[in-house]
């Protein structure tokens, strides 16, 4: 198994405790740390960083926290901790305004959003983005895709169905901040692609 890199780790650890005092305090604990949207009055500014370490079950912090030990731990190894951190937030970020900024133009101002899902369509891009050929595959794709056509795949299918209101997993409603994963994955590639053209390497982490 991948080493867990000291980023990652610390990440996961934060990730559990909020999980763990989220099981404790319930409500209490989503109405000050879930996002809501800007303009319902629970809107908090830090809930646009609190947000990501929240998860609303223990199949949605699974899935999460294995992506990040998967993805995040050799992204760290490579980038260096400072890096890694600050792309890691700056997509969850993203992430979190970009879902917002949907719930404006749509008008809803009672979604909540929790979850750590659009940092990790940002590591996501990152990988194809430094291993386009590597061989990713998810439960319900059996085939093996190479990183290139995997993650613009479910991208897509993720706005598709952000349009149109509906889950990946089948209903609509179902509570999958499909913007969320869009924002992250937009402020991913923007990320790369700047550090790409100008070279941005390690050192300058230093």
């Amino acid at each position: 198994m991948r080493e867990i890199t000291p980023v990652v780790k610390q990440l996961l650890i934060i990730n559990i405790l909020f999980f763990v005092g989220t099981q404790i305090l319930q409500d209490k604990a989503y109405m000050y740390f879930a996002l809501f949207p800007f303009n319902n009055p629970n809107f908090q500014i830090w809930q646009l960083l609190t947000h990501m370490f929240m998860h609303g079950g223990i199949m949605h912090i699974a899935f999460n926290m294995f992506a990040l030990y998967s993805f995040g731990s050799m992204l760290e190894s490579i980038w260096g901790n400072k890096k890694f951190l600050f792309f890691y937030i700056s997509c969850g970020l993203g992430a979190g305004i970009m879902q917002n900024l949907i719930n404006l133009y749509t008008g809803d101002i009672m979604t909540s959003a929790v979850g750590a899902s659009g940092a990790i369509y940002g590591l996501l891009v990152a990988f194809a983005f430094m291993f386009p050929d590597a061989q990713l595959a998810m439960m319900f794709i059996p085939v093996p895709i190479k990183a290139k056509y995997f993650v613009p795949g479910i991208l897509a299918i993720d706005l598709f169905l952000g349009i149109k209101g509906n889950s990946i997993f089948g209903g609509s409603g179902t509570g999958i901040a499909h913007f969320a994963h869009i924002g992250g994955a937009l402020i991913g590639f923007i990320m790369m692609w700047y550090w790409k053209k100008n070279s941005f390497n390690n050192r300058r982490w230093n």
